[in-house]
């Protein structure tokens, strides 16, 4: 279950996240790398957890026109990432254009390909949120409806609150991945995602990939908070 787990990197100190990384590098599958530690630090970031021993998902989000975004994924492969998103929300070109920018690389480069995710709907958002931006679905029902453009335009899976893991499932097939945030253990707090699952409930509800961040980076031993949370994802079986 170990590699089902990816650390929240959400730092701003490479030393940190070197001593990190050497703690925790055999205890998860991924370290996330998001806009906070990538905006101090650049590519920097990326390589220093690899040569630690850590593989990366590169949570920038990219949302923009079609030929920026593909170029952008271009950059992230090339950095050898293991998986990035962007937004679903960014339209069924943009996400296909991705692909096949991506794909295209990748054979001309030999380069492994990189799972290619988009986000649904943040796990920080609800329904009133929605309605001020002028969408009229319901949670459950903009999530799937962007998860079903995201497997539509040839990605690997969506990112998503683990509540709508289920809904997505059905939509979309047992080999479309999903990647939730918003996962707590049920001793933590929630902070300031909303639509949040301890780590036992999201795996039962079908997610392929928990991301988890303060409850390991602000824990006493991170060492110990992260078994404790790939032993609560293994008594989901």
């Amino acid at each position: 279950m170990r590699e089902r787990l990816i650390l929240a990197l959400d730092i701003d100190d490479l030393e940190r996240v070197k001593a990190i990384v050497r703690l925790l590098a055999g205890e998860v599958g991924m370290f996330k790398v998001g806009k906070q530690l990538f905006t101090h630090a650049g590519p920097a970031a990326v390589k220093l957890i690899q040569e630690v021993g850590g593989e990366v998902f590169l949570d920038l989000k990219f949302h923009d026109i079609p030929t920026t975004v593909a170029k952008a994924a271009v950059e992230a492969t090339r950095l050898g990432v293991k998986m990035f998103d962007v937004h679903a929300s960014g339209s069924l070109e943009m996400m296909r254009h991705t692909v096949r920018e991506v794909r295209r690389v990748c054979r001309q480069e030999m380069l492994r390909q990189p799972m290619m995710l988009a986000v649904t709907v943040l796990t920080s958002l609800k329904k009133s949120d929605l309605e001020k931006l002028g969408v009229e679905d319901d949670v459950p029902d903009q999530v799937v409806r962007l998860a079903l453009l995201t497997r539509e335009a040839g990605m690997d899976g969506v990112v998503a609150s683990p509540h709508e893991a289920a809904v997505i499932r059905s939509a979309c097939g047992r080999r479309f991945l999903i990647v939730s945030p918003g996962i707590r253990s049920h001793k933590g707090k929630r902070n300031d995602q909303k639509r949040v699952m301890d780590p036992q409930e999201a795996v039962r509800a079908g997610v392929d990939y928990i991301v988890v961040g303060r409850p390991i980076m602000e824990a006493k031993d991170p060492l110990a908070a992260a078994r404790e949370i790939v032993a609560e994802m293994e008594r989901s079986t």
